[in-house]
């Protein structure tokens, strides 16, 4: 492939952060907000957490691909406005909420360096634990509030993070939380069938798993948590339950003629796409013989950038087949960018000169 056609996802990734900035950023609040337009901040009516843990995810993924200086300096800025936000203080009472935020500032601190970004990851991390009980066999509660319903959002991204904390830190012990969280997941809700993910268990007191609540998302972190065991431990049958999970996420819910991931809606589903995106790209990585996930992701990203994008602006729905009109949540935008930074680091291209507009 032509470099030319390789720093096309750079340069795309460059113009949708910066639409990410001019569009969402709020110096006010030091936050992003949470739709544009927003006229004097007046849509920030609620405080959508775990949003912003993915806005630091892509602001790090920014800062990785190009080293400017202006993705540390919002990193610092959001990092005060989320605390600020949050009464001074990191926990909430959803734990997969919290598990994002960890995931994403523990790759700032390692982005970084800044300690104080390892000590929110910390500080989270022992409070997620507290979700473990003996409901259902284990597993990591949904919310404070309701300790005897088990999901894939609460399970998965904890035992990725578990992963990374222990590849960053080396303490067995976060090892052995990835390994029973992953183990609990795998028993309780992947389709031994398919390897398709189901979305959770008990919810309504009963003990029934939601096999009809099919999303993407569900896909994308249970293939992460099974890449990065893969990392670990070598063992190959990771790396083959990831394959076959991605496998049964196109099968079910991509177009079956064009591969393209469906429109799940705004609102929270509207980040559903960029979460698998990101772990299908981790799979395209770990497993570069492969091929599937890389052109998958490519497909999507080349109907994103042509028919998904906004005509005047580089501004994303949550239909990446048409583009979007009037209020764009930052939701959407944010999977798109994940998409076209997965795109650029897939293409190993990086833009070490390049200057965001922030």
């Amino acid at each position: 492939m032509k470099q030319m056609e390789l720093e096309q996802w750079a340069k795309r990734a460059d113009s949708a952060q910066e639409a990410l900035e001019v569009f969402f950023w709020n110096e006010a609040i030091e936050m992003y907000d949470i739709e544009t337009p927003c006229p004097d901040g007046a849509c920030n009516t609620v405080f959508h957490y775990w949003w912003m843990a993915h806005a630091v995810d892509v602001l790090v993924d920014g800062l990785l691909r190009t080293g400017a200086a202006g993705y540390r300096e919002r990193l610092s800025a959001l990092h005060a406005g989320l605390l600020r936000r949050n009464d001074g203080v990191w926990p909430n009472e959803l734990y997969d909420d919290m598990e994002w935020m960890a995931l994403a500032w523990l790759r700032a601190y390692q982005a970084t360096g800044e300690e104080g970004y390892k000590e929110t990851a910390l500080i989270l991390w022992t409070d997620i634990r507290t979700g473990w009980n003996s409901h259902s066999g284990g597993g990591i509660a949904w919310q404070k509030t309701q300790l005897d319903y088990k999901n894939t959002p609460a399970n998965a991204p904890a035992a990725i993070l578990a992963t990374r904390l222990y590849q960053a830190f080396g303490d067995p012990q976060d090892l052995e939380w990835a390994h029973a969280l992953y183990d609990w997941l795998q028993s309780h809700l992947v389709d031994p069938d398919t390897g398709f993910v189901w979305d959770g268990m008990n919810r309504t007191g009963d003990g029934g798993i939601d096999k009809d609540w099919k999303y993407t998302y569900n896909q994308g972190v249970y293939i992460g948590a099974a890449i990065e065991l893969y990392r670990i431990t070598g063992n190959r049958d990771y790396l083959e339950e990831a394959r076959r999970t991605f496998a049964a996420a196109v099968k079910e819910l991509a177009g079956p003629h064009d591969g393209i991931l469906p429109d799940e809606g705004g609102g929270d589903a509207g980040l559903f796409k960029g979460i698998l995106v990101r772990y299908a790209a981790e799979l395209a990585l770990a497993d570069p013989e492969d091929g599937a996930a890389a052109s998958f992701l490519r497909s999507n990203a080349e109907m994103l950038w042509s028919q998904g994008k906004a005509a005047d602006q580089v501004l994303f729905g949550p239909d990446w087949n048409t583009a979007p009109s009037g209020v764009v949540q930052l939701s959407t935008q944010l999977s798109g960018i994940k998409l076209l930074e997965r795109m650029a680091v897939l293409t190993g291209t990086r833009r070490p000169n390049a200057q965001p507009s922030f």
